[in-house]
């Protein structure tokens, strides 16, 4: 293994213990009656939680079973409690601190448990419904305005489905579920631009075998995203190959007068090796354009491409509360939703799927039908 990912590793555990700490001293501090037994069976399971996630991923890439998936399922839906777990020790002290400065400051300690209670109720509340949410995929219907459309395409539909993340947690259940969501909405065509699959050691044909039975008029296409590149693309290729689907890999196909263009996010992230392979795939500005690109960047170079309309995924729209704003920081308004860049329009999804904690809060789920005007 290379010194970067160890040293990430590294650093993503030391995080993660500190945190459990942290939490770990909130609950004996504001729970003050805990006996000594209690403590250190507290004190136990958190720093055991604390290795959890980590662990669990580590064997989710090197081998896939039952008690594997079970595993990680486990260690994600707890480092997503985590999340609401933490900010509630950090509200708790925030109260400590305003009632240290008030009248009730000499009865404080009476007034812990119950601020304790409230705040870690709330953050389990959170969680549960973060659970629940994940798992309601909506449908979006998004018009979309082409300049050089063929009149064959105008009142057709596409369909986007990206970031399935299908692995330990979403496997081919959750599969067959979006496509049978796909089947009932009957797309012209189908586009998955990446992270259809979450990277870990499994089987992609047997992940993917629901695609098998979407057979949209003018084909499903695809193109890969960064958690492709963790689980070798060719096994990914083979099974997409199998399912029916095309993938894209520096490629351009004109479909119906419509031209399709894929570049693999390998290729995208490196603004010169972006540049490159557009102009290798020279689009035609007479002719309406639709790039699969797994990540809303780069967008100068895309639009100087002459590219009409940029299909992405990649952010989740954060996907969780706090880290919806730290995406919104790196992506701005192209986290989610149709805008434009200059004559290029950019459609990001918020994803059908999950990665890490199997939860959404404050964004939602989606497949999205795009109706050509």
């Amino acid at each position: 293994m290379k010194v970067w990912p160890i040293l990430g590793i590294g650093l993503m555990q030391t995080l993660l213990l500190l945190a459990h700490w942290f939490i770990f001293h909130t609950l004996v501090v504001f729970y003050g009656d805990l006996t000594l037994s209690q403590t250190l069976a507290l004190g136990a399971t958190l720093f055991l939680l604390a290795f959890s996630f980590i662990a669990a991923a580590l064997l989710g890439y090197s081998s896939s079973s039952l008690p594997v998936r079970l595993i990680y399922t486990f260690a994600a839906i707890w480092l997503g409690f985590l999340n609401y777990f933490f900010f509630a020790a950090c509200f708790c002290w925030l109260v400590d601190l305003a009632l240290l400065f008030s009248p009730l400051a000499p009865s404080l300690p009476q007034y812990r448990p119950l601020i304790a209670g409230i705040f870690f109720s709330l953050a389990i509340l959170t969680g549960i419904y973060g659970l629940l949410n994940a798992r309601w995929v909506r449908i979006r219907r998004v018009t979309v305005q082409l300049p050089n459309l063929p009149p064959s395409w105008c009142g057709r539909t596409a369909l986007l489905i990206s970031d399935l993340h299908l692995g330990n947690i979403n496997g081919p259940g959750f599969c067959r579920r979006i496509v049978a969501l796909a089947a009932r909405l009957q797309p012209d065509i189908v586009f998955l631009p990446g992270d259809l699959f979450d990277g870990v050691h499994a089987d992609p044909s047997r992940l993917i075998a629901p695609f098998k039975d979407l057979s949209p008029p003018y084909g499903t296409f695809f193109t890969a995203g960064n958690h492709e590149e963790y689980g070798g693309e060719t096994n990914f290729t083979h099974a997409l190959i199998q399912a029916g689907i095309r993938v894209l890999i520096n490629e351009k196909i004109n479909v119906d007068g419509l031209q399709i263009l894929g570049i693999p996010y390998a290729d995208s992230h490196s603004p010169i090796h972006l540049r490159a392979n557009l102009e290798a795939l020279f689009p035609d500005p007479a002719l309406a354009s639709i790039l699969l690109n797994h990540a809303p960047h780069r967008l100068p170079i895309v639009e100087q491409a002459g590219i009409s309309l940029q299909l992405s995924g990649h952010t989740h729209g954060g996907q969780l509360i706090p880290f919806t704003w730290f995406t919104r920081s790196a992506f701005g308004k192209f986290t989610y939703g149709l805008h434009r860049f200059g004559s290029l329009q950019v459609y990001t999804s918020s994803g059908a799927g999950t990665w890490g904690p199997p939860m959404r809060v404050g964004t939602h789920p989606e497949i999205v039908l795009l109706q050509f005007e």
